[in-house]
């Protein structure tokens, strides 16, 4: 069949490389991808505006495509899944991606927590406080000890939750959110409980009824070594994450998992896609035994973690995808490599701040024990790889144990170079440490 997969980053690259193995897949078509994708096998990228979706309904009659693979959550909120279904020359185009409906579980923080407290999903306390309502807001932050943690309720890129230690920072940091520091993606914002504990990713397949838990990861989202700086859009990730044993992931089924798939139906609101479930793994003061609780929903696979995740997924993915849009899901296994996954972020100097763009590449034709995905590359006129954003290319390599892994990774990055590159050296070294 011919598939169009919607994204242009490093999770677009990776998913590629694992479609376009699958035999059921005659053409791939990437919008708009980026050179990493236009040198994947079977795969040509087409210059379409994701949120364009006359241009992708266009794609769609030019390639006779037969399967629309959503990468990023920016169309799926926008209701590109509604759009499809909508119409009657596109309803036959199997989507993997859920409706307008189902993506305000990403879209709108405010009513993904409604929907964990209504279905009795673990997650921390909260308040919503809107621009009228900042008053209110400052004494509910009264309330609570530090840290607090803000977020604003829309899509704000990655960039909308904030942490801060002092109770006057926060007070500052809600007013500036209310009258509009992420824009309209802060209109509203959620001020919620601080949760003690260590982060990971899970990640759902799911057919709205039936679903498959995909490997465990765990991200970096901030700038400078030992979690420091800005936060930005993720510096790496490993996978799987050691302390997600058998006893901890039944509890993620039972209490998050198997709970949330179960209210999506109860609400009314088909589901064909993506789960990622931002978790907190946090210590029973009474037993030490770690309990997970839901930071956020996702509706989509993470980036940088899909970077360390699809590589480890063996099933035919295409055969997957196809069995979520025709309601099958259970019928099927999911096989998963037992090697663990490590990928460490290669970035633009002063990201994720300023940068310049236009950065000759070199070396990534050295590479030869890793894979490397492509977040922000471009040709250049003369065909050189150049740097086109923040986030430029993540290396990720497969190895029997965890430290085998890193130090491939790192061994194979230190071929590739451009001016004022910059990555992270510390890339899953707090999961190391406490094995020890």
């Amino acid at each position: 069949m011919n598939i169009l997969l919607v994204g242009s980053g490093g999770r677009e690259h990776a998913m590629a490389c694992r479609i376009a193995e699958s035999e059921r897949c005659s053409a791939l078509f990437v919008a708009p991808g980026n050179a990493g994708t236009a040198r994947v096998k079977k795969c040509c990228n087409v210059d379409v505006d994701p949120l364009d979706f006359e241009a992708l309904r266009a794609v769609v009659h030019r390639h006779d495509i037969d399967m629309l693979v959503v990468g990023p959550e920016a169309p799926l909120v926008a209701g590109v899944t509604d759009f499809f279904a909508a119409n009657s020359d596109l309803r036959n185009v199997m989507v993997v991606g859920p409706g307008r409906a189902g993506a305000q579980l990403e879209g709108s923080k405010d009513f993904a927590k409604q929907f964990m407290q209504r279905h009795g999903i673990p997650t921390a306390a909260y308040r919503s406080f809107a621009a009228g309502e900042a008053a209110e807001g400052v004494a509910f932050l009264g309330s609570l000890q530090a840290p607090y943690v803000l977020k604003a309720d829309g899509l704000a890129a990655g960039k909308g939750v904030l942490i801060v230690d002092s109770l006057d920072e926060a007070r500052h940091e809600l007013r500036a959110m209310l009258e509009g520091k992420f824009g309209q993606a802060s209109a509203k914002v959620v001020v919620e409980q601080y949760l003690d504990g260590v982060e990971l990713s899970v990640f759902v397949l799911t057919d709205g009824k039936h679903y498959k838990i995909l490997p465990t990861a765990k991200d970096y989202k901030r700038i400078g070594e030992g979690d420091t700086g800005l936060n930005t859009g993720g510096m790496g990730s490993v996978s799987p994450v050691h302390f997600a044993d058998r006893r901890f992931m039944q509890k993620v089924e039972e209490r998050i998992v198997a709970p949330t798939v179960r209210g999506l139906s109860r609400d009314g609101i088909p589901y064909k896609g993506f789960i990622f479930v931002g978790l907190m793994a946090v210590a029973d003061r009474a037993t030490g035994e770690l309990d997970p609780y839901v930071i956020e929903y996702n509706v989509r696979m993470g980036d940088p973690e899909t970077e360390c995740v699809f590589p480890r997924i063996t099933s035919d993915v295409v055969d997957l995808f196809e069995r979520v849009w025709r309601g099958n899901l259970q019928q099927t296994e999911l096989t998963v490599d037992p090697r663990a996954a490590a990928c460490v972020m290669m970035v633009s100097g002063g990201y994720p701040g300023h940068y310049a763009k236009g950065k000759p590449i070199q070396g990534v034709e050295q590479v030869t024990d890793c894979q490397v995905f492509h977040a922000g590359t471009s040709l250049a006129d003369d065909g050189r790889l150049v740097t086109s954003g923040g986030r430029v290319l993540c290396v990720t390599a497969l190895a029997d144990s965890m430290p085998m892994a890193m130090l491939k990774s790192y061994q194979e990055l230190a071929k590739i170079s451009w001016e004022d590159c910059y990555f992270r050296r510390d890339i899953g070294q707090d999961l190391l440490k406490m094995l020890v």
